[in-house]
């Protein structure tokens, strides 16, 4: 019974002081592909999002000019 305590014991402190691995970045893993196609996806969005914006400042700068608004 006493082997049975020290072996449960020995191997809890053997999990204790066993050193934690650190985790993987997610681009290195199985989806790395997809993780950078979303984030290219997102790049490409905002650059859109941008062009848009601009554009219709410029549309609403010339109604202004025009006298239409």
């Amino acid at each position: 019974m006493r082997w049975l305590i020290f072996l449960i014991l020995a191997a809890l402190a053997f999990f204790y002081f066993l050193p934690e691995r650190e985790p993987v970045p997610v681009e290195e893993t199985f989806i790395g592909d997809e993780i950078r196609a979303v984030q290219k996806a997102e790049a490409f969005e905002q650059e859109y999002l941008d062009a848009v914006r601009e554009r219709q400042e410029k549309m609403e700068a010339e109604l202004d000019e025009a006298g239409g608004g």
